[in-house]
């Protein structure tokens, strides 16, 4: 199994393989189902999760009902444990959506819940990021994860956020980090799909994080809360909904003035 994926995820272009995957994980779910670990974003237990990675599979990543990864299950724990996400009146922007979160997303009465991506057939809005098409002060919350390594140029994306933000909102944007790097790596020379994957972790990817990155974000006006959420969970909980246990929340809140 873990070589089909690894094949699809290398093979097939990642809008495309979200359409169809669905459809084959949900016949083989069944086979996986259990008591050994829990999708919190379904309730779903198994006995398994299927393994995920394009260069190294990773065991117990994926949960087929939800499609949902390590992080998106760490992201959904710390909405509903650490914000008001689900209990207040929001206006939402989730930008280039999981499919793990859509329904549950779009099922909150109390939430205008807006979805846009350049190419994501699951976009309610086509849109560039670098020119976000709403006015100022349009969001409350707004949800881009590991979407900025993969675009242009970040800080004018990063100002695009905060510019649709409104005063006292919050966002949250989870990119790939490199720990061992003091600084963010980028070089446009490299251009070609096998060397962005060496450099850069993946072969779409337009640069590599480092512990630089909220200073990246403050830049730009936000005030930067990083996060340890996952080390105040115990560690019978981290082994049910097989979480990251190195992911770090970066929280992002837009001033009042």
């Amino acid at each position: 199994m873990k070589y089909l994926i690894k094949l699809a995820l290398n093979l097939i272009p990642r809008h495309y393989l979200h359409r169809i995957s669905h459809f084959f994980l949900i016949i083989v779910s069944p086979f996986y189902r259990g008591n050994n670990y829990e999708d919190p974003i379904t309730g779903i237990k198994y006995r398994k999760l299927l393994p995920y990675g394009r260069k190294n599979s990773r065991k117990n990543a994926l949960a087929p009902d939800s499609m949902s990864l390590e992080r998106h299950r760490a992201f959904y724990l710390y909405l509903k444990e650490k914000t008001d996400f689900f209990s207040s009146n929001l206006k939402v922007l989730h930008i280039a959506p999981e499919y793990c979160f859509l329904k549950k997303f779009k099922k909150i009465d109390n939430t205008e819940y807006i979805t846009g991506d350049l190419n994501s057939p699951w976009g309610d809005v086509k849109m560039d990021v670098h020119e976000i098409p709403f006015e100022d002060n349009s969001f409350d919350v707004i949800f881009a994860n590991h979407l900025l390594e993969h675009v242009e140029n970040d800080l004018k994306v990063m100002e695009e956020f905060y510019r649709v933000m409104k005063p006292k909102g919050w966002g949250i944007f989870q990119v790939p980090i490199d720990r061992s790097r003091e600084t963010t790596y980028e070089d446009p020379a490299i251009t070609s799909p096998k060397e962005r994957e060496k450099h850069f972790w993946q072969s779409d990817h337009l640069r590599l994080y480092g512990r630089d990155y909220s200073k990246r974000l403050a830049s730009v006006g936000f005030k930067v809360t990083e996060d340890d959420f996952i080390k105040s969970l115990n560690d019978t909980l981290i082994k049910k909904y097989c979480l990251p246990e190195n992911e770090i929340i970066y929280y992002c809140s837009k001033p009042e003035n």
